[in-house]
């Protein structure tokens, strides 16, 4: 049996393999890219504001300004986010948010 060659969307985006996050810092305007499988549906997703200063983890000694932006973030993009791994706000909270 001959060995299965890789999905080119893989090479394109510059990823090793489906569902992991890669950051961009070349792309205008998109500062991460994932190819998102979940069952047989393939798709890529640029997500995350290049340069944003909001973003990260949680922080030791964060301020109550970006606790609230954190939380406006998860509000505000919830239904979205619900929506699992076709979704550029699902990345954009598992990763930058």
């Amino acid at each position: 049996m001959p060995a299965k060659t890789p999905d080119p969307r893989l090479a394109r985006a510059g990823v090793d393999k489906f569902n992991q996050p890669k950051r961009t810092p070349s792309h205008p305007k998109k500062s991460h890219v994932v190819v998102a499988r979940e069952g047989d549906k393939i798709k890529t997703i640029r997500f995350g504001e290049q340069g944003a200063k909001t973003a990260g983890k949680p922080k030791a000694g964060e301020s109550e300004a970006m606790k609230k932006k954190r939380a406006s973030f998860k509000a505000r993009h919830g239904k979205n986010i619900a929506k699992g791994k076709m979704s550029a706000a699902y990345w954009a909270d598992r990763v930058k948010w």
